[in-house]
């Protein structure tokens, strides 16, 4: 394997579609696609007053979350919290999490660590519900 990999986050596959998401969701997951030995990265973007259409956590896996723009919140458990552009949230693993996008959207990169496996995620569909 090379000792560095390039990729434009933008032209790796919106996965999205496939799972009936779009368009109020954008997903672009580059673990692969940047040949990734400790790490996932993904590009998501919701539309405007979007919200997560599920709840997820990981068994082992942390993630950092960086916004890019727009602003919005996020669930964390049972705490709500309200993001801006360039906030970082962390989120230790088994701790379920959603978001919400405000009037403008809300991109975000999201980085986790150790790499784990697709059986290392649940979802709940519906999760934050008002």
């Amino acid at each position: 394997m090379a000792r560095y990999t390039v990729r434009n986050l933008k032209e790796i596959e919106d996965a999205a579609p496939k799972f009936g998401l779009a368009p109020d969701v954008e997903a672009r997951f580059a673990r692969e696609a940047l040949e990734s030995e400790n790490f996932g990265l993904s590009y998501q973007r919701l539309a405007p007053n979007a919200r997560s259409p599920f709840g997820h956590k990981h068994g082992e896996q942390e993630e950092v979350y960086v916004i890019l723009s727009g602003g919005g919140r996020i669930k964390i458990e049972d705490e709500i919290v309200d993001l801006r552009p360039w906030d970082a949230v962390r989120v230790g693993k088994d701790t379920m999490r959603a978001f919400e996008a405000g009037p403008d959207g809300l991109e975000l990169l999201a980085f986790g660590a150790p790499q784990t496996d697709r059986s290392d995620a649940e979802l709940v569909p519906g999760w934050w519900t008002d």
